[in-house]
């Protein structure tokens, strides 16, 4: 199932949670937004199309930094005191020849890592674990862990606690049914499915 689609179920069970609790429109509209962000999740992972949608282009990161870098050496050899010019000059190549080799994928864990300070900063538990899935998503293979009965675990804490932060019920059970409409949707149980999902992890790899 593609990205548009999971989106829409996701959106779907939203509205269907909206309707239940009788929510005002405005805040129907919110969880039917939930419901299709959730339901996009499970493709945070590595290879998941929606990590590319999330994160700069590495490219990007590593033009900025090696500019950094070169500014830095220049900077030192300048105005920096004998062995102020060295060390200066040292951290510049650094980064410059971290930055050489910076890949896509390590984009998604500067993501993660940038949602945990920010949770972290604003006190907010679920941003940190939130923050903690991105990174796990951005070292597992696709259709793996966050695919699995522990993804779906995982997630509905960071959706408990997202809905008693924000104080609005609807949320936890829209964001846990978004995301189990994504495993559904990716399942052997469609018929057009060729390959499954990991479902049992670390219990068992097969396919369901």
């Amino acid at each position: 199932m593609n990205g548009t689609a999971h989106a829409a179920v996701g959106g779907a069970a939203g509205f269907i949670v909206a309707n239940t609790l009788q929510t005002s429109p405005s805040i129907t509209i919110c969880l039917v937004g939930l419901g299709a962000i959730s339901a996009l999740v499970p493709d945070l992972d590595i290879d998941g199309k929606l990590r590319g949608k999330i994160t700069l282009s590495h490219k990007m990161l590593q033009t900025v930094a090696q500019l950094i870098g070169v500014l830095m050496i220049i900077y030192s050899f300048y105005e920096g005191t004998d062995a102020g010019k060295f060390l200066g000059a040292g951290v510049g190549l650094g980064i410059i020849i971290i930055a050489s080799k910076l890949k896509q994928k390590h984009m998604l864990s500067l993501t993660g890592i940038g949602v945990l300070a920010g949770g972290s900063s604003l006190q907010e538990s679920w941003l940190i674990l939130f923050g903690i899935y991105i990174l796990i998503a951005s070292v597992v293979s696709h259709r793996s862990y966050t695919h699995s009965i522990i993804g779906v675990i995982f997630f509905a804490l960071i959706a408990s606690k997202l809905e008693t932060s924000f104080g609005q019920d609807g949320i936890y059970y829209t964001c846990l049914i978004g995301y189990i409409s994504h495993l559904v949707g990716d399942s052997k149980l469609l018929p057009f499915n060729k390959r499954g999902i990991k479902l049992f992890l670390p219990l068992s790899s097969k396919e369901v």
